[in-house]
């Protein structure tokens, strides 16, 4: 039994796969691509000032001293 055809010649087989199946031969590569962005783009941005947002509150702030009163809604 002999080696697959991508294991003997890869580029010559890449080369066939862009031209009969781009489709799948272009989402191999930008699948490939993802943990290449996941590792460079985060060091890029804070490098050129987009820093994180802040965190969003997950409580209601309480304001300071007592509480007011609404006046001019009784029964």
């Amino acid at each position: 039994m002999s080696a697959p055809y991508f294991f003997r010649t890869p580029i010559r087989y890449m080369r066939w796969a862009a031209h009969e199946k781009p489709a799948i031969y272009y989402s191999c590569i930008v699948g490939a691509l993802g943990p290449v962005v996941l590792a460079v783009v985060p060091p890029l941005r804070h490098r050129f000032g987009d820093l994180d947002r802040p965190q969003i509150p997950l409580t209601y702030p309480i304001p300071p001293g007592p509480r007011k009163v609404p006046e001019g809604y009784d029964d």
